[in-house]
């Protein structure tokens, strides 16, 4: 185990859109309209794409262009929860679980056991797993005024039915995380979070290729190492390829049959890093008259690459589109020609630049 993570900083550049809507409006004065999700900080109005929409997106991406079989659903009486399969399922694995149920226990012929009152004997199979991908909302980078459109549904007879939804054109910021070590390696230990597996299903696994790894951080009461299953490295590094990949194709939102808008990253930044803290945070904010131009600053990316050089393992990829925040060229080729750990390139270069980069960080 390395403690590496993948922290990555994207920004999309959306028209007249509405990506995440938030119910019923209570600002309009139609009976049917739609809001859109937005958060007021310093004062200023800021249109946002929750965190769970945009795993979602992240989630159907990889269903739909890199074939992932997603964990069945089961719902019961208020709760709802996946296989919770790592092994089999790799959205299980990269997104994290929760499951609290009991499985009835069978004997080796598959009927249920009895016990002494003649009720099905029930085994606890708890299992809960932090997500190895951790991300932020899709927030507008600057102050944004949302608009309230008109319209009408007229294809009936008799009145229209008029409704309402606000729109809003914004450049919008995103930060994530992969636990490059967590993806494909489970605990189970009897603690929330770190019992990802069942005793049944850890035994499966080793059988199928897994093996067992020490953890770094956490001994049992006679100081030794406790024992984590892994998956073999190419399939966890498979998992964590597709899932980085994603972003070239992802595609979502709330009202693409009007408002259709490309949501895949128009500038992006990947690192591999020894700590997971993201550096990138703060380089991308509002300027001019209300702070409603967005704008990024190279000087803080450049101030960013200097403070964590210790902690910067191999090359920072720094993807552009081309016609996206034009003004920015010159000064991440100066970058680039400064500090030889930043490597300018297009988007999808920098996706695939950086995820040859992780085979030599994993291997």
């Amino acid at each position: 185990m390395k403690l590496l993570k993948t922290q990555g900083f994207v920004l999309i550049d959306v028209d007249v859109v509405a990506l995440n809507n938030a119910g019923a409006s209570t600002t309009t004065n139609f009976d049917n309209g739609v809001a859109t999700k937005t958060i007021t900080k310093n004062g200023s109005k800021f249109p946002y794409v929750s965190g769970q929409a945009w795993r979602y997106w992240w989630r159907d991406t990889l269903k739909k262009d890199f074939d992932w079989s997603l964990s069945p659903v089961t719902r019961e009486s208020k709760i709802a929860f996946t296989a919770a399969n790592p092994i089999e399922f790799a959205d299980d694995d990269v997104f994290g679980y929760m499951k609290a149920a009991k499985d009835v226990v069978v004997d080796d012929e598959g009927n249920p056991v009895l016990d002494s009152k003649g009720k099905e004997k029930k085994v606890d199979v708890t299992v809960t797993r932090v997500s190895p991908l951790k991300n932020s909302v899709l927030m507008s980078v600057a102050n944004t005024r949302t608009e309230e459109h008109w319209s009408s549904m007229a294809r009936q007879d008799g009145d229209s039915v008029p409704y309402s939804k606000e729109e809003y054109s914004a450049v919008m910021k995103g930060m994530f995380s992969i636990d490059l070590d967590q993806v494909g390696t489970f605990a189970t230990y009897n603690k929330t979070g770190f019992k990802n597996l069942t005793a049944d299903l850890q035994e499966k696994a080793l059988i199928n290729g897994c093996t067992l790894v020490d953890d770094k951080f956490i001994k049992d009461a006679k100081g030794k190492a406790m024992q984590l299953v892994q998956m073999p490295v190419d399939a966890r590094l498979k998992r964590i390829e597709d899932t980085i990949k994603a972003l070239k194709t992802i595609n979502g939102g709330a009202m693409q049959t009007n408002n259709m808008a490309d949501v895949t990253p128009k500038l992006i930044i990947l690192a591999t890093t020894k700590s997971g803290n993201h550096p990138f945070s703060h380089i991308a904010k509002g300027e001019g008259r209300y702070n409603s131009i967005a704008v990024v600053s190279v000087d803080a990316i450049r101030e960013v690459l200097q403070d964590y050089k210790d902690q910067i393992v191999g090359k920072v990829f720094i993807g552009k589109r081309a016609g996206f925040m034009d003004e920015l060229n010159e000064d991440l080729v100066t970058l680039a020609t400064e500090l030889e750990v930043v490597e300018l390139v297009t988007i999808n270069q920098a996706i695939d630049k950086y995820c040859e980069q992780l085979k030599t960080q994993l291997k």
